[in-house]
């Protein structure tokens, strides 16, 4: 329960734009992708991709450390 109360804050936080810092971990942000042309690999056509909004991670330096 402790896990998804956390996940659940989390998710609420970016979705109102607010970015979710925790200590030893990293920090949680929303990033904005602009609308741009894309292409079809499949038959070549040109396609408009909207804009959106994505969830970005940054890892704390001491996760990226023990990670090594």
């Amino acid at each position: 329960r402790a896990v998804e109360t956390v996940i659940d804050t989390i998710v609420s936080s970016l979705k109102s734009g607010d970015e979710v810092s925790i200590a030893g971990l990293g920090i949680f942000a929303t990033k904005a992708r602009p609308a741009r042309q894309g292409r079809n690999p499949r038959t070549g056509e040109t396609i408009h991709i909207a804009a959106s909004r994505t969830a970005k991670f940054r890892a704390a330096k001491a996760l990226k450390d023990a990670v090594k």
